[in-house]
């Protein structure tokens, strides 16, 4: 009887108790209800795991540049500087609460799977990584009201697997537009935004006079580059952080690099930090998520695939990069707006910026033309700053800080929460 207890404790406390062995025993199970070969089972779930574990190895290199980042800007300035990167802030947030946010996301998938297969939400969400950051988001909000761990799965995942099965619908009138079918379905939660971008499209412009009539210079495309989008953006505000602060207050902090190069180090490290976190997760998701879907796809029919942003890229290019430049700019003014009235300064890293910003460049250009995605990503360019603003101090609260989500569909639905909870006395 001893032994049988000491081999539960250690199957519940010390194996799923490490987040990397709870998501692979995930991956695992799925893999062995689908009747996968040995090796296929056993690769998929060593996969899992290592994925998880790069994951959690860039979050310690990142969670170090975005503290020197925050120095330098904070002494600089005197302001408040917060980069919305989604990745960053889940990887600051995997480092405090991990098997938590890794029961969320994995009940929260299965949630997603059950909604869709007993409701007319038929959309399953295969943009794995966002589900990932949706349950760092969800933890982060619970830990903030002083929820307990169990109440945090549960509620979590119960969100988590809503906000799967219902944002799509909200972009999926403008899918429509955009691909001129209705098989796919937009997987990215700034779906808020891209419907708002399409609203807006359709009331300032003609779909008929389109991006696609417009030539720009090719030099615009690096900003598709992930390394060099977020190598430039970043190290250019790492660089106006350092002047502003002076060569005797970077040298205290560069430790013996000298104090030009001190920038640039820092810029490369942090991006080298976000391409190791993206590895991981591409690498646990590439293995978990299968393991899900391919049991989906036996007992959901008339599921809709909702993939990842860039799937409507190719229906307008051009909007792509219209939309980019348009909330970039948005983005930009509201830093200065925000340091102006004393708020958090959300710094517009081209990344989400770009991504985001592209994406709505295209919903407003099927409804509105060239008018339409120039109007539509500069208002989304305005969300994703103003979102990050309010939801700072949520997680400032628990220790996470520097760094917020820029979607509008986590800011939004956290907010919510947030202040739901607040009127229950439970911040």
């Amino acid at each position: 009887m001893e032994i049988l207890s000491n081999l539960l404790k250690f199957i519940v406390f010390d194996v799923l108790g490490q987040a990397s062995l709870l998501v692979g025993t995930m991956a695992l199970v799925g893999l062995l209800l689908q009747k996968k070969s040995s090796v296929a089972v056993i690769t998929g779930t060593f996969k899992t795991v290592v994925g998880f574990l790069i994951f959690g190895a860039g979050a310690g290199v990142a969670v170090g540049a975005l503290a020197n980042f925050q120095t330098l800007f904070s002494e600089g300035f005197n302001v408040q500087g917060v980069l919305p990167l989604a990745e960053a802030v889940t990887a600051m947030a995997q480092t405090r609460f991990p098997a938590v946010i890794a029961l969320v996301m994995v009940l929260g998938f299965v949630m997603n799977l059950l909604i869709a297969r007993f409701t007319k939400f038929k959309y399953i969400f295969l943009t794995g990584q966002h589900n990932l950051f949706l349950a760092a988001m969800l933890t982060v909000i619970f830990k903030a009201l002083g929820l307990s761990d169990i109440v945090t799965v549960v509620l979590g995942a119960i969100f988590l697997g809503l906000s799967a099965s219902m944002y799509p619908s909200i972009a999926q009138p403008f899918m429509r537009k955009i691909t001129g079918h209705d098989e796919i379905a937009m997987g990215h939660y700034c779906t808020i935004a891209y419907a708002l971008s399409g609203w807006i499209g359709s009331k300032v412009g003609d779909p008929k006079k389109s991006t696609e009539s417009i030539v720009l210079p090719g030099w615009l495309a690096i900003f598709k580059d992930y390394i060099m989008s977020v190598a430039i953006s970043i190290g250019i505000f790492y660089y106006i952080s350092a002047f502003a602060a002076g060569r005797t207050k970077v040298e205290a902090l560069a430790g013996g690099t000298h104090w030009l190069l001190y920038p640039l180090i820092q810029a490369l490290t942090f991006t080298a930090a976000l391409y190791v976190i993206i590895t991981g997760v591409r690498m646990l998701l590439g293995e978990i998520v299968p393991a899900f879907v391919g049991i989906s796809e036996k007992f959901i029919p008339n599921a809709k695939p909702a993939l990842d942003c860039p799937v409507v890229f190719p229906y307008a290019p051009t909007a792509t990069v219209v939309g980019f430049i348009s909330a970039y700019i948005a983005g930009l003014i509201c830093m200065v707006v925000f340091a102006a009235i004393g708020w958090p300064v959300i710094i517009p890293v081209a990344i989400p910026y770009f991504f985001i910003g592209a994406t709505a460049g295209v919903f407003g250009n099927a409804t509105g033309g060239w008018k339409g995605a120039v109007a539509g990503s500069f208002v989304t360019g305005i969300l994703i700053a103003v979102g990050p603003a309010l939801m700072y101090p949520m997680m400032e609260s628990i220790g996470l800080t520097g760094t917020a989500f820029p979607e509008t569909d986590f800011n939004f639905l956290g907010i919510i929460l947030f202040n739901i909870g607040k009127l229950f006395g439970l911040a």
